[in-house]
């Protein structure tokens, strides 16, 4: 198994920047990619933004990218979102993801098989 623990959540002006950090535990060797997707109140869980663990690859929602970097540590076994230019719509609760099963289609939530406890994220106006 692998656990996932998130952290770095908080509240923040619209304009500012936060950086959320992710650390993997466990098997793994045996990740894929890690994602980050995102929910807020009434709505439907978002991807936000993921990773191949063995580097080189990224992908981004369209409503991030240009905004938000994700980015991995593997000797830390550690990924991170940096946010910036944040906006309210940004406020939601931020969960890590692991994928153990090789898909192309990272930004599906139900090909992720371990999910970190999620961190709040609340951007004010």
């Amino acid at each position: 198994q692998v656990q996932l623990v998130e952290s770095g959540g908080g509240l923040v002006q619209a304009g500012g920047s936060l950086r959320l950090s992710c650390a993997a535990s466990g098997r793994t060797f045996s990740i894929y990619a890690m994602g980050w997707f995102r929910q807020a109140p009434g709505k439907e869980r978002e991807f936000v933004a993921a990773l191949s663990w063995s580097g080189g690859s990224t992908y981004y929602s369209n409503s991030v990218k240009g905004r938000f970097t994700i980015s991995s540590d593997n000797a830390k076994n550690t990924v991170a979102l940096q946010m910036n230019s944040l906006k309210p719509e940004d406020s939601a609760v931020y969960s890590c993801a692991a994928n153990t099963r090789y898909s192309s289609r990272w930004y599906i939530a139900a090909n992720y098989d371990y999910w970190g406890q999620g961190t709040q994220v609340t951007v004010s106006s």
